[in-house]
């Protein structure tokens, strides 16, 4: 990558990592291809973040480190050409093993035009849940020192997955979740992402004690983005219900074309006009 190109990401990283200062709430409805990128960037959002199980979809794999790693690195990197706000991708656990395989990862991100991503601890193999914490740490130390390295300083959201299984006791999960999010942002990771952790006053105390920004997704009943600020929470994504939101449309509207439905009114109200889809790509086109 040129240099002014490095110099282009290392300004969005920067740019990205104040986002998770506050006092705003860092909102993240996350894309899953270029056109949902461009969707967000158009709506005025500060920045775009994967869904890996949005892409998975979209690539035609189920979600948990199915996708093989160079596609879902170009998928990133499409989404990340399709739009001037900084891109933060989500690769799931890594799609490799150990310290090298991360490094080797941070300099792939950042050929693909990423300034962060998500990394998370959890294997999806039902006999051993997490990784080994010590590997997660070497894992976010190496991508933590090879990207400062290379001049663009990733933000990495390290997740673990302690409230997404809920094994333990009430206790216990939080000792564990704590215990591995201090750990990961001594490692160097930037925010701690609790996919599954719902109680306000758990999501406040880990806020006042974890050491650094929280990462959360929505649930049912959730309270009003000012209380969640409020209690300090600086980062909500939302995962795969963007992608999930927009395929089950789609399949409404199947739904009613196979029932009879009309014409007129099956598509009164639903998607963009040709030319609304066709003018989000309009610069890039004429760029070529």
């Amino acid at each position: 990558m040129m240099a002014r190109g490095k110099s282009d990401l290392a300004a969005k990283a920067d740019a990205f990592r104040a986002l998770h200062a506050g006092p705003k709430l860092l909102v993240l409805p996350n894309a899953w291809d270029a056109a949902s990128a461009v969707l967000i960037q158009a709506a005025g959002f500060p920045a775009i973040a994967t869904s890996s199980a949005g892409c998975a979809s979209a690539l035609g794999f189920g979600d948990g480190n199915q996708v093989p790693r160079k596609e879902m690195l170009a998928a990133v990197r499409r989404i990340a050409a399709s739009v001037e706000i900084p891109v933060s991708a989500d690769m799931e656990s890594g799609y490799g093993s150990g310290p090298e395989s991360a490094s080797r990862l941070a300099e792939e991100l950042i050929e693909a035009g990423a300034i962060g991503l998500n990394l998370e601890d959890g294997t999806c193999d039902a006999a051993k849940p997490f990784k080994d914490l010590s590997q997660s740490v070497e894992e976010i130390r190496a991508i933590r020192e090879t990207s400062d390295r290379a001049g663009v300083r990733l933000v990495i959201n390290a997740r673990t997955d302690t409230y997404w299984e809920g094994r333990g006791t009430a206790d216990e999960n939080f000792a564990q979740a704590m215990r591995r999010c201090r750990a990961y942002c001594e490692a160097g990771a930037d925010c701690s992402f609790l996919p599954g952790l719902k109680d306000l006053a758990l999501i406040e105390r880990f806020v006042s004690e974890v050491g650094g920004p929280l990462n959360v997704l929505p649930w049912p009943g959730m309270p009003g983005f000012t209380e969640l600020e409020r209690i300090g929470l600086r980062r909500l994504s939302f995962g795969g219900t963007t992608s999930r939101s927009a395929y089950g449309n789609f399949r409404r509207l199947l739904q009613e074309l196979a029932n009879g439905g009309g014409v007129e009114e099956i598509l009164k109200g639903y998607g963009l006009t040709y030319q609304e889809m066709n003018s989000l790509f309009a610069k890039r086109s004429a760029a070529h």
